[in-house]
């Protein structure tokens, strides 16, 4: 281990954790050693200050080339656990390039983008929302590989669900609309898709880059039809949504453009984006909550009645 190289957790990061369980905690006492071992295993140099998101720690490095990267920490979820088969899969081709892996800690060597510059820094939301829903058609392209969790297998937990987790919400016109979701999931279930899904592009999911403009990141990859993808496209900066004065019409404006560059049947789009409306809103009910997000009722209520 390479003990003489420090490697410090960001505070904010290591609290976030330490709120979470007993194997989080235990997950960031591990870290810095953990750190240092891939930076000895890696012949990597440290390159700047640790970057954190949600889950994730993101230490700029230099290879042994000189060639920038990133060393990527985090704990295995059933989320995550398929981020370096997708990353595989699509070789490079619209996202952050896999350099190297390690499958019994998660841990990754990524292509090193330029973390100052998130596609939500780009000002012109029409022009942000095209370069997504370009990318977005290129992930899609690509047929998922074997091992990865399937739409079909979440479709069928988040229905078992539905009936336990109407109840807990307190408007009754809540409690109808979550029903319609599960009702538009059960139509689809025969059908789940096959591709390869990103599962949470959005703004901030996309850096600029060197060797393309913009590429995405952080995958959390499964097997499914594209049309679960474009939720957490359409509330993007949901602010400017409101600013228009019709939020339908804007929800609406999105859902087109992403569905015509993809090239999706409206329908079976309008059907999963419900489904994913479903699957937020049944996370939210086990972490108590008793009432939907405004942004998804709205989204959810403009495409029903488009």
């Amino acid at each position: 281990m390479n003990t003489s190289i420090p490697v410090d957790v960001p505070d904010a990061f290591a609290a976030s954790y330490s709120r979470n369980n007993a194997s989080g905690r235990a997950w960031i006492a591990a870290l810095p050693g953990l750190a240092a071992d891939f930076l000895d295993r890696w012949t990597l140099r440290p390159d700047g200050p640790a970057g954190h998101g949600m889950a994730s720690l993101v230490l700029p490095v230099t290879r042994a080339d000189g060639t920038p990267a990133v060393l990527k920490l985090q704990q295995v979820t059933q989320d995550n656990a398929g981020a370096a088969l997708g990353l595989r899969e699509w070789g490079g081709n619209g996202v952050v390039r896999l350099l190297d892996h390690d499958p019994d800690t998660g841990t990754m060597l990524l292509e090193r983008l330029d973390a100052t510059r998130p596609l939500s820094s780009v000002a012109d939301d029409s022009a942000a929302m095209q370069i997504l829903a370009e990318l977005m058609a290129r992930l899609v392209a690509v047929p998922a590989p074997r091992g990865l969790r399937h739409l079909a297998d979440i479709a069928a937990a988040m229905l078992d669900q539905v009936p336990r987790a109407v109840p807990a919400l307190r408007d009754p016109a809540e409690r109808r609309l979550l029903r319609t979701c599960a009702a538009a999931v059960a139509e689809l279930t025969g059908e789940p898709g096959d591709r390869l899904l990103h599962w949470d592009l959005h703004y901030d999911n996309v850096l600029a880059g060197q060797r393309e403009p913009w590429l995405a990141i952080d995958p959390e990859p499964l097997a499914g039809d594209p049309g679960f993808e474009l939720l957490p496209t359409l509330d993007n900066r949901w602010e400017a949504v409101v600013a228009t004065g019709d939020v339908p019409r804007a929800v609406l404006r999105r859902f087109d453009l992403l569905t015509e560059v993809i090239g999706l049947d409206r329908q079976r789009a309008i059907g999963w984006t419900l489904g994913r409306a479903l699957q937020n809103a049944l996370w939210d009910i086990e972490d108590g909550k008793t009432a939907l997000e405004p942004a998804q009722v709205a989204i959810a209520e403009a495409l029903l009645h488009r």
